[in-house]
């Protein structure tokens, strides 16, 4: 097991693992948020033009995790945290979090669905907070982009 930053040659896996863990939000999250896929390939590309930098857990060289950072203004975003769903429960996701929160400055956002309460006690567990509803939507307003209906349905934790 390494893990390692992801690069260009790294897209299409980065796609498909997100995709397919995504899927545990289908019916989770309102039907008018939800799209197949989840994440476009083209969605990505422009994730990774703003700036969103990804590392990835490499077992016998294939990515089974990824997760990536963002610096928007002041602030360090978590960004599309994903673990394959057959390697799911093996700690993947919090390794990954645990190497980025060692080398990011301050401490780091991340905003999900407020239904996804299992992306929640992931976030919690690793020291993580929920933010008060109104500095939540001040933070999604600030450091996101994403549309209002979203922003409604979101929570934003600190870490």
């Amino acid at each position: 097991m390494t893990i390692r930053d992801c690069t260009d040659a790294d897209v299409d896996a980065i796609h498909a693992i997100v995709n397919a863990a995504a899927l545990a939000y289908r019916g989770v999250i309102p039907d008018d948020c939800w799209h197949e896929p989840y994440m476009s390939r083209q969605q990505l590309i422009d994730e990774l033009a703003a700036g969103v930098r990804f590392r990835g857990w490499d077992e016998d060289g294939a990515l089974r995790g990824v997760m990536g950072l963002q610096s928007v203004r002041d602030a360090t975003l978590v960004r599309h945290a994903y673990v394959d769903p057959s390697h799911q429960g093996k700690g993947i996701g919090g390794e990954l979090l645990s190497r980025w929160r060692a080398e990011a400055p301050g401490p780091l956002l991340v905003g999900t669905w407020a239904a996804a309460s299992w992306a929640i006690r992931f976030y919690e567990r690793n020291g993580f907070q929920l933010v008060a509803a109104g500095e939540a939507d001040r933070l999604l307003r600030t450091f996101w982009t994403i549309t209002p209906q979203q922003r409604e349905r979101s929570v934003v934790l600190r870490g």
